[in-house]
């Protein structure tokens, strides 16, 4: 597994961030500019595509940080 910079990259690429907006671990994903289910529906399909793992809207309702989100992925990735 990747380590939280290197999915911190992966993120950015996906939602084409603009380079002003500096993602960190404690960032909420929630908060990028622009979010909508939209933007859930494209992690929900990176965790599949890059690192082979299933989650759901119901998961990421109940996070809220990109560090949430790379322990869960992390965490299923490993089982």
């Amino acid at each position: 597994m990747i380590d939280i910079k290197e999915f911190i990259k992966i993120l950015t690429s996906e939602f084409d961030i603009e380079s002003d907006f500096i993602l960190t671990p404690d960032t909420s994903f929630r908060s990028i500019k622009d979010w909508s289910s939209m933007h859930g529906l494209i992690i929900i399909a990176m965790a599949d595509s890059e690192f082979g793992v299933t989650i759901t809207g119901n998961d990421l309702r109940q996070m809220s940080t990109i560090q949430e989100l790379y322990n869960l992925i992390k965490s299923r990735k490993e089982q």
